[in-house]
């Protein structure tokens, strides 16, 4: 943790308590319900056990605190708000908030990841690689089911305690959840305590030790996004019209402005090109820029990105309703004003223009026009900033209940009984198919990444804080008296969990190393983990493999620990 963070946390925390000593005394200064004998230890802990708000948001913000300790480059992140709410949870047991409060947190989690994950997910679905790679985690998944098992049996762990464990090595707070409900207490909640923080550092130690080992070669593709003029040169360019010749420039390559003489205009599929007329190309490669360079003719001196008197470049917010969620090809101008779309900027990706692109609200959209069609543009498009953290609070409702619903309908389960994926994968699952369509029924499900980012870490938080100080008390004398057995029991589950998909994935199947990363990111869980893969490899695949993953075996772990208990119960 940076100094300057640590300094304000420290002086924050003195003037918390200083506040609550002068209120103490204020408010129960003579009160006879207070003995004369109680201590002051004994008066804050008296007034902490009535102000469960209070409480909730001080373990949010130290849990915050500690987990932004950063020890060569391994920290807890928001998993410290687990562990400071168990032990706040400890030491004022009665000031825990509803169970209610935490549930929601985790929905609201699950909601964000599905909605911003679903495209992504359900394309892995389909592709073979994606087919691929969730039977890797699938064979994972069952190799640490089955030892979940056998150290069930052999060791008489009792299933809730059990679930915990494979929930807690797994890094997987939905998973948690659902235990909690199905053995309808609190214990999944404490092996998954103990067996959290080497389920996160045990992950990122096996991915450094098997890189350290096998040395893997990995190209990571390089991108130029910065525009070059090219001079029409070759004699199967010239005479030709601009749409002939962009449609057989390479894949990502895209024509941004035109200059004919000493004019820049927009590019008009129609315009017949001569020898001498020059192009302004982007592209998402080098690669792709130096073939459409040989096919057109030669570099140019640059007169066209210099001259800014006739055409512009602008950005704008897409924060209008009737912009947002129609296509690129379906956006019609205001009558007279002319424009050219060359770059859509969606939270931190820049996605090249194509016909079938959807803005979403947040957006940002680079366009080349005439200088005195900014404005009709701005207003066209709405360029509004708040629209990066505005999303349809219909959309979220009716996604919600539909979730819910979903995970309350029991399925029959041969052998087993009835199973439910619970409000917490009921929820996650139609998030990933409202994400996959994205907009239907004039309703825009997606939302900008800066209102999802703050959604998610909002609701984790107060889930994790709310099931630490339920579960406070129980969790200290459980470490007391099996705490380092149920550390080893953790450990061997997530060695299947990510050693398997790593080994297997590499030695066997032939995976890239960095689709390997990502692979077993979405295995074994919490987002810190592919945080850290992207630091070793930071290649984009890193998180796409996470994002297909991450759902399936969310999923999957919900279902297990369900199956655990009802095995546990039997």
């Amino acid at each position: 943790m940076k100094k300057p963070l640590g300094f304000v946390f420290l002086c924050m925390s003195v003037l918390l308590f200083c506040a609550l000593f002068l209120t103490i005394t204020t408010q129960y200064a003579g009160a006879q319900e207070i003995p004369v004998e109680t201590t002051v230890m004994d008066s804050i802990k008296l007034f902490l056990d009535q102000q469960p708000l209070l409480i909730l948001f001080l373990v949010v913000g130290l849990g915050y605190a500690i987990g932004g300790i950063n020890i060569k480059g391994f920290s807890l992140g928001v998993g410290a708000v687990l562990f400071s709410g168990l032990a706040v949870g400890a030491l004022v047991p009665k000031a825990q908030p509803p169970g209610m409060v935490g549930t929601l947190g985790l929905v609201l989690f699950l909601y964000g990841i599905g909605v911003q994950y679903g495209k992504q997910f359900f394309a892995g679905l389909a592709s073979t690689n994606g087919r691929r790679y969730n039977l890797l985690a699938l064979v994972a998944l069952l190799a640490a089911t089955g030892i979940t098992i056998a150290e069930m049996t052999l060791m008489r762990i009792p299933a809730p305690y059990m679930a915990g464990l494979f929930a807690g090595s797994g890094t997987n707070a939905a998973t948690m959840q659902a235990a909690i409900e199905a053995a309808k207490n609190n214990d999944p909640a404490i092996g998954y305590s103990v067996a959290f923080p080497f389920g996160l550092l045990g992950a990122i130690l096996c991915m450094y030790f098997v890189q350290l080992f096998l040395k893997p070669k990995i190209d990571i593709p390089s991108y130029d996004l910065k525009p070059i003029e090219v001079a029409i040169r070759s004699s199967d360019v010239i005479g030709r019209t601009l749409g002939e010749i962009t449609s057989r420039l390479p894949a990502g390559v895209q024509v941004m402005a035109v200059r004919v003489g000493d004019k820049n205009i927009l590019p008009a599929p129609g315009l017949l090109l001569g020898e001498g007329d020059v192009l302004c190309l982007s592209g998402n490669s080098s690669t792709a820029i130096e073939s459409a360079l040989l096919m057109l003719g030669e570099h140019a001196p640059g007169s066209l990105l210099s001259d800014r008197g006739n055409l512009d470049y602008v950005q704008v917010f897409a924060s209008k309703g009737n912009v947002v969620g129609l296509r690129l090809s379906d956006l019609r101008f205001p009558e007279g004003i002319e424009a050219n779309i060359i770059q859509v900027r969606r939270g931190d990706t820049d996605l090249m223009p194509s016909p079938d692109l959807k803005l979403e609200f947040g957006d940002r959209v680079g366009l080349i026009a005439a200088r005195d069609h900014f404005e009709p543009l701005r207003k066209f498009f709405g360029n509004s900033i708040r629209s990066t953290t505005e999303f349809s609070y219909i959309s979220l409702g009716i996604g919600m209940v539909m979730g819910v619903l979903f995970g309350v309908i029991p399925f029959p389960i041969p052998f087993l009984g009835t199973l439910k994926v619970g409000i917490a994968g009921g929820v996650l699952i139609v998030a990933l198919i409202l994400g996959k369509l994205r907009c239907t029924w004039g309703l825009t499900w997606t939302m900008p990444l800066s209102a999802n980012l703050i959604l998610r870490n909002f609701g984790i938080s107060i889930f994790l804080a709310q099931v630490g100080m339920s579960s406070g008390l129980k969790f200290v004398a459980t470490v007391q008296q099996s705490g380092m057995t149920f550390i080893i029991v953790g450990a061997l589950i997530l060695f299947a969990l990510a050693l398997i998909p790593l080994l297997i994935g590499h030695y066997l199947m032939r995976i890239p190393f960095d689709d390997l990363l990502g692979i077993t990111s979405g295995v074994t869980g919490t987002p810190a983990i592919p945080a850290y893969a992207y630091r070793v490899v930071p290649s984009d695949r890193v998180d796409i493999c996470y994002a297909m993953i991450y759902p399936t075996a969310t999923i999957l772990k919900i279902i297990i620990v369900q199956i655990l208990i009802a095995i546990g119960a039997g």
